[in-house]
């Protein structure tokens, strides 16, 4: 039976306080798919989601299932339209209901990723900003380089801040040191307010995640 609750989505249980997840949660990404697709779990190893992008699809889509086993889809994140040259991307659940969405700002994206999380009244709720950006710039260059280039993923490793509009910051995520960049760590820094936005935080890191990967 604990087997079988470790392997439930924090998102499909009812009555749930997001708020209270054990974090810091574990983005884990398989190895020797086709599928961009990942696994979350938490500081206790239990298996939270199972996220995998739909291949060959004209509008990009991504799906969040219970388990690796995609009992149940929960949720669906979904490019919606076009703003200052990017996508935003709408998040609703498995009743087709809008919980929120992430839009990357454009323009101000370029030298440093930047993103802006939209709550599901379309307020304004955080933004999603990268640490340091020569982090990913040296990443680039060592890339290059033959034998050397190899490393760099054990070297450069990015993190990202979630903080609100008033500049508070709430989660932390960072890329673990490895050959393939296969998993990052959240940490939870700050208060939220309610579990709707940690729901939403996560949905929107999900989807930046991907994003991220596939620029390098």
């Amino acid at each position: 039976m604990s087997e079988v609750l470790d392997n439930m989505n924090f998102f499909s249980q009812k009555n749930v306080d997001l708020s209270s997840l054990n974090y810091p949660l574990k983005f884990k990404f398989k190895i020797g798919t086709l599928a961009n697709d990942f696994v979350i779990s938490d500081s206790n190893a239990a298996t939270l989601a199972y996220v995998r992008q739909k291949m060959f699809k004209f509008i990009e889509e991504i799906q969040v299932f219970t388990d690796t086993n995609k009992t149940s889809l929960e949720f669906t994140i979904k490019a919606n339209k076009w703003i200052d040259f990017s996508a935003t991307y709408v998040f609703t659940d498995k009743h087709g209901i809008e919980k929120g969405r992430v839009a990357r700002k454009g323009w101000a994206s370029i030298w440093k990723a930047r993103y802006d999380i939209f709550d599901q009244q379309e307020h304004l709720a955080f933004h999603i900003m990268e640490e340091n950006a020569w982090t990913k710039v040296f990443d680039s260059l060592f890339s290059e380089i033959p034998v050397l280039g190899i490393f760099t993923g054990y070297v450069f490793n990015p993190k990202y801040i979630v903080g609100r509009p008033d500049g508070s910051k709430v989660m932390r995520l960072k890329k673990n040191p490895s050959l393939f960049g296969r998993s990052f760590t959240l940490e939870k820094i700050g208060p939220t307010h309610n579990s709707s936005e940690d729901e939403c935080i996560v949905l929107s890191l999900m989807m930046m995640i991907l994003l991220e990967r596939r620029r390098g």
